[in-house]
């Protein structure tokens, strides 16, 4: 199958690529720069130069392949309600393309919309719309498009998705941490955080094309919940730094921006996920690649 895959150069998207080159598909990957090209090229994959939020470039894209994957996001948060709200346009406009066809399209959402104190599984929905949270914007999308007759498929990631390159989360929290001189938590630090491999992440993406089963949102969930005192642990301990709670305006002065996601409790299942599409992780928790995958190298 030729597959179109949006941000074929990102964490996520290039973890996708190999899978999909690995497992005998075609890849056509959307890239911006000179540089991603190159890198996109030596994989194998065919290059296909633009910008995710041309809408008209990435409906030709999409047209002209199987199948489409779409995993860029731009993660600027100061500009995050706009660049939600740039996501739904770009899923639409992918879903446009792709009425009146029965190729699927698998977009991307996150584990951190759903918080219900207990692990959200596959069938949970939004409590909140986009005017609430701003992420449920491409769920919002995804739906439009499925009620218009469009063979869409949700994949909901954890806040870690994790492995050696990782430039998310975890990364944003030990250079936080670097740099105060204290790895913290907040409270208790019992708040739950999901995690998966980008490994295992990427074949649950292959799967999902492959198999087109009767479940439209899946969860890549390889841990359900990972309490963030043991994240704060493992980082304080390979830092040689202190481990701290934090509550209140201490907590604000540590995490600044990042205080909402440091707090952030999202447990989640992935049993329907792995039971329909027979998707066992197997790459190492998260923990152990704080640990072991060089994210405490300076």
């Amino acid at each position: 199958m030729r597959v179109f895959v949006t941000g074929a150069s990102g964490f996520v998207g290039s973890a996708i690529v190999k899978q999909l080159l690995d497992n005998g598909h075609q890849v056509l990957g959307l890239v911006r720069s000179d540089k991603a090209a190159r890198q996109l090229e030596t994989t194998g994959a065919e290059v296909y130069r633009g910008d995710v939020n041309d809408l008209a470039a990435i409906q030709k894209g999409a047209a002209a392949c199987g199948a489409v994957i779409h995993t860029a996001f731009n993660h600027d948060f100061s500009q995050y309600k706009a660049n939600c709200e740039a996501d739904r346009l770009v899923i639409e406009a992918l879903g446009e393309a792709l009425i009146g066809t029965k190729k699927p399209l698998v977009i991307t959402s996150g584990l951190g919309l759903l918080n219900y104190g207990r692990p959200a599984t596959e069938d949970d929905v939004l409590q909140a719309g986009s005017d609430v949270i701003a992420r449920a914007a491409s769920e919002e999308a995804a739906a439009a498009v499925a009620a218009k007759g469009v063979n869409v498929y949700t994949v909901r990631l954890p806040p870690s998705v994790h492995g050696e390159g990782d430039h998310g989360f975890v990364p944003m929290i030990i250079c936080i941490d670097r740099e105060k001189n204290e790895s913290a938590y907040i409270g208790e630090g019992n708040n739950q955080w999901p995690a998966v491999h980008r490994t295992d992440a990427a074949i649950l993406y292959r799967l999902i094309i492959e198999k087109q089963p009767a479940l439209k949102t899946l969860h890549a969930v390889a841990e359900t919940g990972i309490p963030f005192r043991e994240i704060a642990e493992a980082i304080g301990k390979g830092l040689g730094i202190p481990v701290v709670s934090k509550t209140g305006d201490e907590a604000t002065a540590h995490f600044t921006w990042f205080t909402h996601f440091a707090s952030m409790n999202c447990e989640a299942s992935s049993t329907k996920t792995r039971e329909i599409l027979a998707w066992e992780p197997k790459g190492p928790g998260l923990i152990a690649d704080i640990t072991n995958a060089d994210y405490l190298i300076d």
